[in-house]
């Protein structure tokens, strides 16, 4: 299923439970004051120690979603300044070796770009990803050639460290990618802003009238919290996206030219 829609399903299911919840909670609190009164008498800790919960989980859910979104930003500009060093040290070496290495290069970063664009295409993204592979092997191969050419200690230690950095950094965007917390810290954020609903529907039992400006917004904000995390999480294909820092890899490319 498409993330769009999986996050909007999310989103709806949490609203609609939450408001389920909030009535349900609400109707349980009427019928027992109806025979204890004061049955809302000292409730007060265990309600403040669900919501400081829940409070919480959904300031660190959040802090850590909103981090690593701007860890992936940061390796975007990382792996432009990598690949530019390294396009810049191609000419120490021989230059009837360059035009070829010059062209590997210009792949490359185009294949490094698809990868991106081709999202949210899983498969499409990672047959690309196979094919930057191969580059970085093509590039490698030829670079090797061209410094065993130039007989220059100096000359290999800078060509062949600046590729090291650029080809690592691949693998750090990748994995950057895939870390997200466990799925069991989504379960337990969802859980507890539905049991926070049932609890403050409970309290709301003590007014004569529901107060549905309260309870839509309740409900809103929990599901609008838990999606924000969630585009955070998976920052290609949403709303929150880093796709404006690949310019920084246009950028690159564009200078090849």
């Amino acid at each position: 299923m498409p993330y769009a829609l999986t996050a909007a399903l999310i989103t709806a299911a949490l609203f609609v439970g939450a408001l389920v919840l909030l009535e349900t909670g609400r109707r349980i609190g009427v019928r027992r004051a109806v025979r204890d009164p004061e049955v809302t008498a000292g409730l007060g800790a265990v309600d403040g120690a669900v919501f400081g919960l829940m409070g919480l989980l959904i300031a660190f859910t959040f802090s850590g979603a909103a981090s690593r979104f701007d860890t992936r930003r940061q390796l975007i500009v990382e792996e432009a300044n990598h690949i530019g060093t390294a396009y810049l040290r191609v000419d120490l070496l021989p230059a009837s070796a360059q035009p070829a290495l010059r062209e590997s290069f210009r792949r490359y970063v185009d294949s490094r770009l698809a990868v991106y664009r081709k999202l949210p295409d899983v498969a499409a993204a990672q047959r690309e990803l196979a094919t930057n592979t191969q580059l970085q092997k093509e590039i490698w191969s030829q670079a090797v050639s061209a410094c065993r050419a130039t007989e220059s200690p100096a000359t290999t230690t800078l060509m062949i460290s600046a590729l090291n950095a650029m080809i690592d950094i691949t693998t750090t965007r990748t994995m950057a990618g895939q870390m997200h917390p466990p799925p069991v810290i989504f379960v337990m954020l969802i859980g507890l802003a539905l049991a926070s609903a049932l609890l403050a529907g409970y309290a709301m039992a003590a007014g004569k009238t529901r107060s549905w400006l309260h309870m839509v917004g309740f409900a809103a904000i929990m599901a609008l919290a838990v999606y924000v995390i969630l585009d955070l999480e998976y920052p290609r294909l949403g709303f929150i996206r880093v796709d404006a820092f690949d310019q920084a890899l246009v950028e690159v490319r564009q200078s090849m030219n």
